[in-house]
């Protein structure tokens, strides 16, 4: 089809768009497109692959999108760049604007190279704009996302000043732990139902272990690191420190009557203090020998498995399915050691996995919502989201990469 039947694509007529897939040899699409839908020349300039899989389109042929969408790209391609060649005749070019009158317009620049009779476009350094994938799925994001180093290093001030007045918290609770003898462990039907496995809270913590290895290399890959770890100290540090309320202001009684748990009272300030600095260095693990009580409501070993998986498999690719189904088993059989060991209440875990997963929902979908960041809504509520993602715009995509310079013999051999 020759190149002048294309100029006056934005005035196509449903019609013409018939006629236009028909030439294609697209006619059995012709009845979806134009007749259900009515696909006009604008509507067809919008048209992308993500409109053709899903409702209303759903079209199933996976050969029929990808030879459709190569046509409508031909089409947009052609339309851009005859836009072009008509604005560049109409106006003088300064500086990349146009020159209208008493002031400028700004217009992209858009190289295009030819390649089998198609033309593509390149993107030049200045445009603002560019396509990435996050999570498998083709997104518009910054070109650049400034990584804000100084954020991070607050939000990780922010995370372990949590971790100290979490690990004061259940010094303070640990001194409140009601009597077994006056209050018995509560009635739950997993700890009733289960008998209790000696191992199985080491074998939770391991799991904890093994998810922090992998997001910990997820992490050192990514290309917008600063980014994820600003965010997971948020989170973190919002979650514990609504654990340090919960905590402290209803005490259960002990789970199970293994645990040698009585009220201690460590005397003065400093006692206390040095306690709570031997849970914090510890990460409150049993693993490195902290044993602590009446820290129940709510769980924070699940709170950390559970975080880490939703942080694995959101910043990795969709189709990384074997680092996904690993990060869940771990998040699953950590979260089933815990109930078996009867170190918490069934509810203690429900509430903590609850919780976690809401706020990390929450919080990236307000943070993929780029009209709610300046919002005086989200500055009120949300006043640490606000602040930490008030220049990020859009998903952050997943890209990887080396994370060290290449030494001068590497430089060497690979040019």
């Amino acid at each position: 089809m020759p190149v002048s039947r294309y100029v006056g694509v934005e005035g196509w007529s449903t019609k013409q768009v018939t006629g236009w897939l028909r030439d294609q040899g697209f006619r059995e699409y012709v009845d979806l497109l134009c007749t259900k839908h009515r696909l006009d020349g604008v509507s067809l300039l919008c048209l992308s692959e993500a409109d053709l899989r899903s409702p209303p389109l759903e079209i199933k042929v996976l050969g029929d999108i990808k030879r459709l969408m190569l046509a409508v790209r031909r089409l947009q391609m052609q339309h851009t760049a005859l836009t072009h060649t008509e604005v560049s005749t109409l106006s003088p070019m300064h500086n990349g604007r146009i020159d209208i009158g008493n002031g400028f317009a700004d217009v992209r620049r858009r190289d295009y190279q030819y390649s089998n009779g198609v033309s593509w476009p390149v993107t030049t350094v200045g445009e603002e704009h560019s396509s990435a994938y996050s999570n498998g799925k083709r997104k518009q994001c910054c070109a650049r996302l400034d990584p804000e180093y100084w954020k991070t290093a607050l939000g990780t001030l922010y995370a372990m000043l949590v971790c100290g007045v979490t690990s004061f918290v259940m010094v303070l609770v640990h001194e409140r732990v009601p009597d077994m003898r006056t209050y018995p462990p509560l009635p739950d039907i997993f700890l009733d139902s289960v008998p209790r496995i000696p191992w199985a809270f080491a074998m939770a913590e391991a799991c904890g272990v093994v998810l922090s290895f992998i997001f910990l290399l997820v992490l050192l890959m990514h290309k917008h690191r600063s980014i994820l770890f600003r965010r997971l100290c948020s989170l973190m540090g919002t979650v514990f420190l609504l654990r340090c309320v919960t905590m402290f202001v209803t005490s259960l009684s002990v789970p199970g009557h293994h645990l040698q748990c009585s009220g201690k009272v460590y005397g003065d300030m400093w006692a206390k203090v040095q306690r709570a600095l031997d849970i914090w260095s510890g990460f409150g693990m049993s693993l490195t020998g902290v044993h602590t009580c009446g820290d129940y409501m709510f769980s924070g070993h699940t709170v950390v498995l559970t975080m880490l998986n939703f942080f694995v498999t959101e910043y990795t690719p969709r189709n990384w399915n074997f680092i996904h189904t690993m990060s869940w088993v771990l998040n699953l059989f950590g979260i089933f050691f815990i109930l078996a060991a009867h170190e918490h209440y069934s509810i203690d875990v429900f509430i903590a996995f609850y919780i976690t997963t809401r706020l990390f929902l929450y919080y990236h979908t307000l943070a993929n919502t780029q009209a709610y960041h300046h919002s005086r809504r989200a500055r009120i509520w949300f006043p640490l989201f606000s602040f930490f993602e008030c220049n990020v715009t859009g998903p952050v995509p997943n890209e990887y990469g080396w994370p060290f310079s290449k030494p001068a013999f590497m430089k060497i051999l690979l040019g």
